[in-house]
């Protein structure tokens, strides 16, 4: 796989509940990561001391970040109204020339930054909040 535009790796998020995904506005800068915790079971007849670890066990979860321009446009307010709620919709993040992750996300926190002669930015955090889904591209 060459080298790939950071503008094509994209956050969406459900605008309704329905399923229609629309990119988050003003994104300039994203990342998404993947994490596994890891269940320790060395005991005393593990081979030469080595660590030994479950199998399948231990937690899954992803983390979502992005930071851009405030554009005031829908899926500002969505992602704002989510961040008070709290609730959990579909997000979905287009990893170009990978694939497609899918699943419930919860907004964990959004900040808000400007300068008087710059524009206004923000920065906004999501995680995993139930089983995600991987679509290869």
């Amino acid at each position: 796989m060459g080298a790939q535009n950071g503008k094509d790796l994209l956050v969406k998020v459900d605008m309704n509940g329905s399923g229609l995904f629309e990119t988050i506005a003003g994104l300039r800068a994203t990342r998404v990561s993947f994490n596994a915790e890891s269940v320790d079971v060395t005991s005393l007849e593990s081979q030469d001391g080595w660590r030994e670890l479950l199998s399948g066990a231990g937690v899954k979860s992803a983390a979502i970040s992005g930071s851009g321009v405030f554009k005031d446009e829908g899926t500002d307010e969505r992602a704002r109204q989510l961040f008070f709620d709290g609730e959990t919709p579909g997000f979905q993040v287009i990893i170009p020339n990978f694939g497609i992750v899918e699943g419930p996300f919860q907004v964990t926190g959004i900040e808000y930054a400007g300068s008087h002669n710059g524009e206004a930015t923000y920065e906004m955090s999501m995680a995993s909040a139930g089983a995600l889904t991987f679509t290869a591209l």
